[in-house]
């Protein structure tokens, strides 16, 4: 039968990278909290989505910490998205203590380090990291934001079902499992819904500097809808050249997008109308998403977008199965692993990313995406 956690989620924050949640005496740290790592580009062009997972894993801990119960404690380390470094600082998280993995963030890291957690039996739940290939490096490994094959055929029902676009393009990053797999999966549901795509333009890691190439050629292609399965820094670019030029079709995009209006340097009217699929709406009504959406900004003077949200939602998923299963902080990693594997498999989770959440034998979680679009500045819910 299944067991059914529901969560009224109060509001109040961690601040700092690296947050003790606990009080720390000495060497009693290790046996009366247990440890929760991630990590994330927290530096560099992607540092918006390492932040927020790390922000919002701290806010949810802080907030059950303070309930009483199990204590929790948050290390957050800096992996910049590359897989090299999310696998020094997966050892690095190891050698503290790390008895839970809540990340990475970004895809590529994931799936580095989800190969770490598989071999060492350390529970993994990452709020972000998409691709599919994540999930399959072991039966521990879980995810709480969507597939991107998942993102990829939403996003082409979506464009189909609303009649979006008669002539669609789509620019996306070939060197980046994220994108290149969204693109895949659109393409591929594409075809079978009859959407007219007339132009499918790729760059890579090493020359998306520029996209002004990419940007005209859907313009000479008469696209009046542009897909977008991007990360928001390269967005801009898309956005602020498409301006300089006087094109002007819709564009949409994923989660990735999620974030786009706080990119240092883009002037967030560019993004006016533009639309994107994603499990988080900051403007619904509920209870629970306001309350997160105003301590979050009250601490960080930002609105939470999509991936604090996700983290958000691990953390009280991953107290609920430690709760239920009985976890305690002197318990090893592996120990855990057992009891979070069955929890979660034999759970229904209702957060603010999505109600009546429940995951499969691959680690996929089953959820509904929303669909948003930026009117006036701000993230609005559309049907």
């Amino acid at each position: 039968m299944k067991k059914v956690f529901a969560f009224v989620m109060a509001a109040c924050m961690a601040a700092t990278m690296f947050v003790g949640c606990a009080p720390k005496k000495g060497n009693e740290e290790a046996s009366t909290v247990i440890k929760v790592g991630t990590s994330g580009p927290l530096t560099g062009g992607n540092a918006m989505y390492g932040n927020a997972v790390a922000n919002g894993l701290k806010l949810a801990f802080e907030e059950i910490n303070a309930k009483g119960g199990l204590k929790f404690e948050v290390n957050a380390q800096d992996d910049e998205g590359d897989t090299e470094k999310a696998v020094n600082a997966y050892k690095n998280l190891k050698d503290w203590g790390m008895q839970i993995m809540a990340g990475p963030t970004t895809s590529g890291a994931a799936a580095a380090t989800a190969a770490e957690c598989a071999a060492d039996r350390v529970f993994m739940m990452t709020p972000s990291a998409s691709d599919v290939s994540v999930i399959a490096a072991g039966d521990n490994v879980f995810q709480i934001c969507f597939t991107d094959p998942n993102q990829g055929v939403g996003s082409a029902q979506y464009i189909a079902e609303h009649n979006l676009g008669t002539a669609i393009g789509v620019i996306y990053d070939s060197s980046n499992p994220y994108s290149a797999g969204i693109y895949e999966k659109f393409q591929e549901k594409a075809e079978e819904l009859g959407l007219n795509v007339v132009a499918v333009e790729a760059f890579t890691e090493d020359n998306k500097a520029d996209l002004t190439t990419q940007v005209t050629k859907c313009q000479s292609a008469g696209c009046d809808l542009v897909f977008l399965p991007i990360y928001a820094a390269e967005a801009t670019q898309v956005l602020t050249y498409a301006d300089k030029i006087g094109y002007t079709p819709k564009f949409f995009g994923c989660d990735g997008l999620d974030g786009i209006l706080a990119v240092e340097g883009f002037d967030p009217a560019l993004a006016e109308g533009v639309m994107l699929l994603t499990p988080f709406d900051a403007t619904a009504t509920d209870e629970k998403t306001q309350n997160f959406v105003k301590n979050y900004t009250d601490k960080f003077g930002i609105a939470p977008n999509q991936f604090a949200a996700d983290a958000y939602d691990v953390a009280y998923v991953i107290a609920a199965a430690c709760e239920a299963g009985k976890v305690t902080p002197e318990m090893s990693a592996e120990e855990v692993c057992t009891i979070l594997m069955e929890q979660v498999l034999s759970m229904s989770f209702d957060g603010i990313t999505g109600e009546g959440m429940q995951w499969s034998e691959d680690g996929a979680v089953s959820k509904e995406p929303k669909a948003v679009k930026i009117e006036n500045g701000v993230y609005v819910g559309i049907e």
